[in-house]
């Protein structure tokens, strides 16, 4: 089925989740946080936990036979939807995992006192402290890379910061928390000019953009199937081959191993290495479900729709002059703003009487909040589901928070 043909139903029909217990419209502006699912991923994963459940990897019965063929197919479905190759994409718990992986397996064999860390001031937490504390092991220090006016990434800043101390540079390439999008193939060519290896966090990047690791350059890419409107509990990271078998193992247990014994045990090869223990099966094949759903409609159409929203919205937020809007004009599926003397919170808590669901607070990025000296933000964010009436609604809700606190 063609993209055009896919929007002329109505998408929010595919999605059981975005109705009150009333039969209301629930008008979700929190996608970035974490996605609703289609019919399709739930029936995926139902099937899987039910008439096709069996193990993996281990059965020499006909139903783990075809279970593992489908947990392998999800496996090259997920590196198809990212421009990779299955030998290259480790099932992890999520974007976390992944980057805990790397920087407990490439990092403490990587890196040493002397070498550092590049970060930027946009990170989630999750592509920070995991940072430090194999800085703390290391003895390697960070640097953080400052934003430019409408808070996206100073890539000219990096580049001038950027010395052959550099192993690792970790930028988020599309921030959650002001929608920026990075110049990636930039920030990678930066980079292996002095040595480094990129990790890119593509937890917003994925369901929004469409992504081909391969031409971004990049060494890591790492993001999260319910962003993509697939289950919890997985995700994945992409790595090149060649640092894969490279890397050692984080975790040991079964899966993992080649052979087992007291004297000795030796390992599988990446990504087999990297999974210890029953894997995630059913939200493995909910993962790949979740991608063909996303695919089926097209990535460049869903932008583009998401992109009319975001200017939109941002176009009557800066209408209000007691109204700060951070980010980029041309930010991805992510508007976060603050309203004079009125705390997020209070914002968010007004506007769910009205079946409005928005995100406040930190966005677990406070040394973003306090870059841009406010203690949280108001953040709507859209996804595939989104429409005209979701922003009329929290427009609606705004002006009545408004007249509340007496700002009419």
């Amino acid at each position: 089925m063609n993209a055009p043909a896919t929007l002329e139903r109505d998408l929010r029909a595919d999605f059981p989740g975005l109705v009150t217990a009333d039969g209301e419209p629930w008008h979700y502006l929190d996608t970035a946080a974490t996605a609703h699912k289609p019919h399709a991923v739930i029936d995926a994963m139902a099937r899987a936990m039910g008439a096709d459940y069996a193990t993996v990897h281990r059965g020499v019965y006909s139903r783990s036979a075809n279970m593992t063929l489908a947990y392998e197919a999800a496996r090259r479905r997920i590196a198809e939807f990212v421009g990779g190759q299955e030998n290259e994409i480790v099932f992890t718990r999520g974007a976390t995992e992944a980057i805990n992986l790397v920087a407990n397996s490439w990092g403490r064999a990587n890196l040493k006192p002397g070498d550092r860390i590049l970060l930027s001031q946009l990170e989630h937490h999750s592509n920070i402290v995991p940072w430090q504390m194999v800085a703390e092991a290391t003895g390697a220090e960070i640097d953080v890379v400052p934003l430019t006016d409408d808070q996206q990434i100073d890539l000219d800043a990096a580049e001038a910061m950027l010395t052959d101390r550099h192993k690792l540079v970790a930028f988020v390439h599309v921030s959650n928390v002001t929608g920026s999008v990075l110049d990636a193939k930039r920030a990678a060519a930066m980079a292996h000019k002095v040595g480094a290896k990129l990790l890119l966090d593509g937890c917003q990047a994925v369901p929004h953009i469409p992504v081909d690791v391969t031409a971004l350059d990049c060494d890591f890419y790492v993001f999260s199937a319910h962003k993509l409107y697939g289950p919890t509990g997985i995700g994945a990271l992409w790595a090149r081959t060649e640092l894969l078998d490279a890397m050692p193992p984080w975790e040991g247990g079964g899966a993992m191993i080649d052979r087992v014994t007291f004297a000795k045990t030796t390992y599988g090869s990446g990504p087999q290495r990297f999974e210890a223990g029953t894997p995630a099966i059913t939200e493995a094949i909910a993962f790949a479900a979740a991608a063909d759903y996303v695919a089926e409609i097209g990535l460049e159409v869903l932008h583009e729709r998401e992109a009319a929203l975001v200017a939109r919205l941002r176009r009557e937020l800066t209408a209000m002059n007691d109204v700060t809007v951070f980010g980029p004009e041309d930010s991805a599926g992510i508007v976060s703003f603050v309203i004079d003397d009125i705390h997020p919170h209070d914002l968010g808590t007004i506007l769910d009487e009205a079946n409005v669901a928005i995100r406040a607070g930190h966005h677990c990025a406070q040394p973003l909040m306090d870059y841009l000296g406010v203690p949280a933000t108001a953040r709507a964010s859209f996804g595939l589901y989104s429409t005209e009436a979701d922003v009329d609604a929290l427009l609606e809700g705004i002006a009545r928070t408004r007249r509340i606190f007496g700002k009419a």
